[in-house]
């Protein structure tokens, strides 16, 4: 491999979670593709030469797989490792987001404050004369109507507060008026953790590892980059004439809480872990963060883009939808997949993590150059995943309402004798349907179908609505029907065909 040294570690391994176990079947697909994920990286890494690569794969709350390739300081050749500790850049802004959202948990801040009432220096500063006052809400999702600022965002990393304040007193650019679109803002970010600093009278940084980091046992995570062991540093570079070329770090400031962080795939995989626990139906609550607010924030709160050119990894068309939650990015794709994380690009790094909730699975990967597409990969490693290990979504725990309105429906089948009278349907049912109909239309299909050999379960869409297969001699039928929102909820609406067995 041209100008790539390669270095590989492989390993599985098994961490506690609020998960459970994963099952036997699952890891094993898993584990079957894992040679074609490592194959595709390998091939990012020395086709984008990437001195490092670093990446590691979450599944079910647990770190199952992590793998090192390459120098983390090629006039060192310090290998890349588990202990490597890489700037991840813009992935740190959920870490900001979380921060803010503990706060207004806990009455000390509301998102639709104004900003000025913690930054004075911005009071009165606006895109026009109607437009409305710049909200804690707004920084978090984009909506600030500030200018896009990559890379000009980057190389203010360092500096003070008091430089960033006389700056903001200087006056602001806006390019459009607060809430009505996206536009990507580090500047925003830096204002949220000067907005921490105000509430809590401790620098963003501090906050976060006492109250996010440490809890969650984040403990080779950093925001000042000599603070971190000198051998487990990733140096940065850009590729330059065929050859790698050092960058410096960016120092510790202001800014850093848009963009600073240095993490290791270990740590970061707790992180994601913790983001997966979302969907978690355990009762104990996290003291980081309250699962509602956890899920607040991977909300698409801030629609961002249309994309209807996209391919997936195997070449075929799907168009996605992104939007921007908290310090979050939120894809859905033509599959009706959801994808949320965020990338991360500084001078000398770039990196990208995603986690789809309703498979229970993440990705993360970190490099050491220039705006690395990390991105790109770790899209194609989810869509080629769920391809090669026939990953299906977690399914919805079926409700005891549905199963009981099932059984009811199911015994009025195909007949629909006495069913306005049997207490089951909402009072718009049989305005909507009507019962000469409703026989006709099932005994033509039960007909077809043959005798009934068995009835399946139901396959919920979520607490009140679902489906399932009555399996015939000749043919199967599917049932799908929708309760209403009262209490007990009744067969609001229905619907009946013939499938192929």
């Amino acid at each position: 491999m041209k100008n790539f040294i390669l270095h590989f570690i492989s390993f599985i391994y098994i961490s506690q979670s609020v998960f459970g176990q994963i099952s036997d079947e699952k890891i094993a697909k898993i584990k079957s593709a894992l040679p074609i994920i490592d194959q595709i990286c390998r091939e990012n890494a020395e086709k984008n030469h990437l001195p490092s690569l670093v990446y590691g794969l979450v599944v079910d709350g647990q770190v199952v797989h992590f793998n090192a390739l390459g120098l983390t300081n090629t006039a060192e050749n310090i290998l890349a490792s588990k202990q490597s500790v890489y700037r991840i850049a813009s992935m740190s802004k959920s870490i900001t987001a979380m921060a803010i959202l503990q706060l207004r948990d806990a009455g000390k801040l509301q998102l639709d404050e104004p900003v000025y009432k913690y930054i004075p220096e911005i009071k009165g500063q606006k895109f026009s004369i109607d437009s409305p006052e710049i909200t804690v809400r707004h920084l978090l999702t984009h909506a600030a109507g500030f200018p896009e600022d990559n890379p000009w965002g980057d190389r203010q990393l360092a500096i003070s507060d008091e430089t960033m304040l006389k700056m903001f007193k200087k006056g602001i650019s806006f390019s459009n008026t607060p809430g009505i679109s996206y536009e990507y803002s580090n500047m925003g970010f830096a204002m949220l953790g000067y907005i921490i600093k105000k509430v809590t009278g401790e620098t963003y940084q501090n906050y976060t590892i006492k109250n996010i980091l440490k809890p969650l046992g984040m403990n080779d995570t950093y925001w000042d980059y000599t603070k971190v062991p000198k051998k487990q540093l990733a140096l940065g570079y850009r590729w330059v004439e065929d050859q790698w070329v050092e960058q410096p770090m960016l120092g510790d400031g202001a800014y850093g809480a848009m963009g600073g962080m240095l993490t290791t795939i270990e740590d970061f995989g707790k992180y994601m872990t913790f983001h997966l626990s979302a969907t978690s139906s355990d009762k104990q609550e996290s003291k980081v963060l309250k699962r509602s607010s956890l899920r607040e924030m991977q909300q698409p709160w801030n629609f961002a883009l249309l994309n209807l050119e996209n391919k997936n990894a195997q070449g075929n068309p799907c168009p996605f939808v992104q939007a921007y939650g908290y310090g979050l990015r939120w894809v859905q794709d033509c599959e009706h997949n959801i994808n949320i994380g965020h990338s991360g690009g500084l001078p000398g790094f770039g990196s990208n993590w995603k986690i789809l909730p309703q498979y229970g699975i993440g990705f993360v990967t970190f490099a050491n150059r220039t705006y690395a597409p990390a991105n790109a990969l770790n899209t194609q490693i989810m869509d080629t995943l769920i391809a090669l290990a026939d990953l299906k979504p977690i399914s919805w725990a079926v409700t005891e309402v549905l199963k009981e309105r099932q059984k009811q429906l199911v015994s009025l089948l195909p007949s629909w004798e006495k069913g306005e009278a049997s207490g089951i349907f909402a009072e718009n049912f049989f305005l909507d349907y009507f019962t000469n109909s409703l026989k006709k239309e099932a005994e033509v299909i039960y007909q077809k179908a043959g005798r009934i050999i068995q009835v399946g379960e139901m396959m919920p869409e979520n607490a009140l609505r679902g489906s399932f297969i009555l399996e015939g001699e000749n043919a199967n039928i599917k049932i799908s029907f929708t309760l209403s929102p009262e209490k007990p909820a009744l067969i609001q609406e229905y619907h009946i065909s013939e499938v192929n067995k």
